[in-house]
């Protein structure tokens, strides 16, 4: 396919499920409703509550809004596509999608990252915590949270963007990096480089700083008080859940991603891509609502 002729990608993971399609529309809408009615909710809490204006309810209010963003680039256009009969996307909004899929993804990584951090002081250096964890620095850890992030997805879509597309054929429901990656005239090698070293240097560091804030967190439940082990677990289960759950969403993606699952079942395989983006958005608000907000409990 010359190079002057690709205008735009075809989403070949669909496939015709006839009058079911209606059945999966309202899923899909109901499951996105929830996601959004419960982030703004708790969003609001946060907000109105005064009580609640702490370190660890403000990077909550910043992975909400995150969640917020991440699910609305990815459901109206799933429920377009889903009621259309031609699964197609132009190239400036297949890398719109990417741009904003991957910006959740990191958002999200910083961010929960950072929240390990907070947690981290508050439970093992609790009398240091309020001069160590001010607003002030509650805002710049906000503002490094999505600043890096944006800086990074900037880069990687102007890599892949100033090169020239020979296919436009895409195996998934949405717009993927590694997918169009695949596409690009030129191999993507400045883009492959680029990727691979920020996937090698700066993704592991954060993995780093969560397991090594959570080693240290142990060892103070281990050796405290009933009441230290209480609050610990009171106030690190629910992001350590979401961590485990992150992980798991991105072992999955990077397993669709790195590997043929052309045996599996093509629902299977959908499902499986969507719940990278679905399954976060849905299941913090769960957790934090019922162990965090919902309980009042505070560092």
């Amino acid at each position: 396919m010359n190079v002057s002729q690709v205008s735009y990608f075809t989403l070949s993971a669909y496939f015709d499920i006839g009058l079911f399609k209606y059945v999966v529309f309202l899923v899909i809408m109901c499951v996105y409703m929830f996601i959004i009615g419960s982030n703004v909710l708790l969003i609001a809490v946060i907000c109105v509550n005064r009580t609640l204006h702490e370190p660890m309810f403000l990077f909550l209010c910043s992975l909400f809004v995150n969640e917020l963003y991440g699910s609305s680039s990815l459901f109206p256009f799933l429920l377009v596509q889903i009621l259309s009969d031609v699964h197609s996307v132009s190239v400036p909004l297949c890398f719109l999608q990417i741009f904003c899929l991957y910006m959740y993804a990191n958002v999200e990584f910083y961010t929960l990252a950072v929240m390990s951090y907070d947690r981290y002081l508050a439970i093992c250096h609790p009398l240091h915590y309020s001069t160590q964890m001010q607003m002030s620095k509650v805002s710049r850890l906000v503002v490094f949270s999505w600043f890096i992030p944006l800086l990074n997805i900037i880069v990687m879509i102007s890599l892949n963007a100033s090169s020239g597309l020979c296919g436009n054929i895409i195996d998934k429901v949405f717009c993927v990096n590694y997918y169009v990656t695949k596409l690009l005239c030129s191999g993507a090698t400045a883009s492959n480089v680029y990727g691979l070293v920020y996937t090698c240097s700066v993704l592991p560091s954060l993995a780093a700083l969560i397991l090594y804030t959570y080693v240290k967190i142990l060892k103070v439940c281990f050796s405290g008080s009933k009441q230290t082990r209480q609050k610990a677990i009171s106030t690190c289960m629910p992001h350590l859940a979401s961590v485990l759950n992150f992980f798991f969403c991105s072992f999955f993606e990077i397993l669709q991603s790195r590997f043929d699952l052309s045996r599996l079942p093509a629902v299977l395989r959908i499902v499986l891509s969507l719940y990278f983006v679905t399954c976060q958005p849905f299941f913090n608000p769960l957790v934090y609502g019922i162990f965090c907000v919902g309980t009042n409990k505070v560092s």
